[in-house]
């Protein structure tokens, strides 16, 4: 799915949603260069593989947040885990670099995506900014809404406390 066939598929579900467009954005640094309606509810997303390069992981947390991934795995039992290649992220999800987003596991249609959210997005406003598997534009959802989407879209969804 490109960005119009995510808006589509955002209208003909009535999902509510707003849309930023904006320049290209490929860092959260560029991201806060942008007026943006919920600056609160940016979101951060790192798409990472284990050592043994078989499981994926998508983590998601709010803009402002580190997460530190050797915390991470001991917190969720995963094998040691890095950076995937940009080759891994367009073959997976089909997006490049600066546009990754949770959105982008619509697109896996081999279920290799482990999806991690942070639970804070839950909290008001219950929002969450994403790209639309393009970094020209992100689109405000409502937390629940983006969580179901992924679901129906057969993934699991793990909410996660990363502080």
């Amino acid at each position: 799915m490109n960005k119009q066939d995510i808006y589509n598929y955002l209208k003909e579900n009535n999902i509510w949603h707003e849309i930023t467009e904006h320049k290209a954005v490929y860092n959260m640094a560029e991201l806060a260069e942008v007026d943006t309606p919920y600056p609160e509810a940016d979101a951060k997303n790192l798409f990472v593989r284990d050592d043994k390069k078989k499981n994926f992981y998508l983590i998601t947390v709010r803009g402002d947040k580190r997460v530190n991934l050797k915390e991470f795995r001991k917190a969720n039992g995963t094998r040691p885990l890095s950076f995937a290649s940009e080759e891994n992220l367009m073959d997976i999800m089909g997006l490049i670099p600066g546009a990754v987003t949770p959105l982008g596991i619509l697109n896996d249609t081999e279920k290799k995506v482990h999806f991690y959210l942070d639970k804070h997005f839950l909290e008001e406003p219950g929002l969450v900014g994403v790209h639309p598997n393009d970094n020209t534009a992100t689109v405000w959802l409502k937390t629940e809404d983006l969580i179901r989407i992924i679901e129906e879209h057969e993934h699991d969804v793990t909410l996660v406390s990363l502080d």
